[in-house]
């Protein structure tokens, strides 16, 4: 698991960049071509491209921490709270009537799923920390 988790990180991390990289490049591609987006809101390029720069900066920090276990726990974390924090929007969106319940299914492979893995990540790298210390 000491070279797994890292490796695993990573990929999340250069998943995270290539979305956020898409966001910024080409909003209104990514707007139509991701499913559920466009019953989300109208297109809206500004939101579109700030949200790609944080999935830029999170993929960053996971593949940082994956090179720099000393500073896994601390960009591992604070991904992870962001990624937290957007999968439980999503579910408040169900839990209030913005979405309907197929939304969980729908937005669970790129939206709930990360932010599980990287909590586990997180978790992870703060056993091995103290086993090291």
């Amino acid at each position: 698991m000491r070279n797994t988790v890292p490796i695993l990180a990573a990929i999340l991390g250069l998943g995270a960049i290539a979305n956020g990289l898409i966001m910024l490049a080409v909003p209104a591609d990514w707007y139509f071509a991701v499913p559920g987006v466009t019953t989300t809101g109208p297109f809206n390029q500004h939101f579109i491209r700030d949200i790609g720069l944080i999935f830029a900066l999170i993929g960053a920090a996971f593949i940082w921490g994956a090179a720099r276990p000393a500073m896994r726990v601390p960009l591992w974390g604070a991904a992870s709270f962001w990624l937290a924090g957007h999968a439980l929007f999503h579910l408040w969106e169900v839990a209030v009537g913005i979405c309907g319940t197929s939304a969980i299914a729908r937005d669970f492979p790129a939206v709930t799923l990360p932010a599980i893995i990287g909590v586990g990540f997180t978790v992870w790298a703060m056993r091995e920390r103290s086993q090291l210390a």
